[in-house]
């Protein structure tokens, strides 16, 4: 009876040893296929792409996202990438269809006046007809109120622009992005480093209406004529809710 229980006492080791080597493979096995990516957001290429429990074909579908929409990216496992929806959903879905979106992305024209480093420059002939517009006439206040210019950071331009587009492609209007959070949670997201950092928004159908009421109120006024920022990015996006959204964000380093 005695060699019967040892037996089964061996055999149920034996089991458990078995179990806990198959577990440590499969964890490994998922280890060399997890890949970490170099930015958090990325835009769905495909009209609607669904987004599955798992990395596979096989997993059941939990939603749809729609072409152009945002989504945070958190790591990348074979082809597929985890992700976290505007709506909170998160889940996998094929890499073959988002289009990730880095930091140093540029939409911008190299200009003349770029500084040997390539990051800001003084002149501004990337910037479209609204932005250079906003541009000048913010300028124009602060030099009105005894301050220097603002010069425009490359890549601060880059990200008030993508979250220009992020509100009118989600339809909200607030400094915090359901996808991207608080202005200095995305600047910093997206690699910039500051000292200090603002933010500026507005809905209006011109230019200088978005200005001026940025003039008329204590806060955004603050911003524009705070000493502490030396640079800036200015998105402007058609809307169909205002016309255009602004979006202003400052930077002192």
């Amino acid at each position: 009876m005695k060699n019967f229980k040892n037996i089964k006492t061996k055999i149920l080791i034996g089991i458990l040893l078995f179990i806990g080597l198959m577990a440590s493979s499969n964890t490994s096995t998922a280890m060399l296929n997890y890949q970490t990516v170099g930015t958090p957001t990325g835009i769905v290429t495909a009209s609607s792409l669904n987004v599955r429990q798992g990395p596979g074909t096989i997993f059941k579908s939990i939603t749809l996202v729609n072409k152009n929409e945002y989504v945070r990216i958190f790591a990348k496992i074979g082809d597929w990438y985890v992700i976290q929806t505007d709506s909170n959903y998160i889940g996998t879905a094929s890499s073959n269809y988002i289009r990730l979106v880095y930091p140093n992305s540029n939409n911008n024209k190299t200009s003349s006046g770029n500084t040997s480093s390539g990051k800001t420059n003084t002149t501004t002939s990337e910037l479209t007809q609204d932005e250079q517009e906003v541009f000048d006439l913010i300028n124009a206040k602060r030099l009105a109120n005894g301050l220097s210019a603002l010069k425009i950071d490359d890549e601060l331009q880059n990200v008030a622009r993508i979250k220009a587009q992020d509100m009118v492609d989600n339809n909200y209007f607030s400094h915090t992005s359901p996808i991207y959070g608080s202005p200095f949670d995305m600047i910093k997201n997206f690699g910039i480093s500051y000292k200090t950092a603002g933010e500026n928004i507005a809905g209006n159908s011109s230019n200088s209406g978005a200005v001026n009421a940025w003039m008329n109120s204590s806060g955004h006024r603050a911003n524009i004529l705070n000493s502490s920022f030396n640079y800036t990015g200015i998105g402007v996006v058609k809307s169909p809710k205002y016309g255009k959204v602004f979006v202003q964000m400052f930077m002192g380093k």
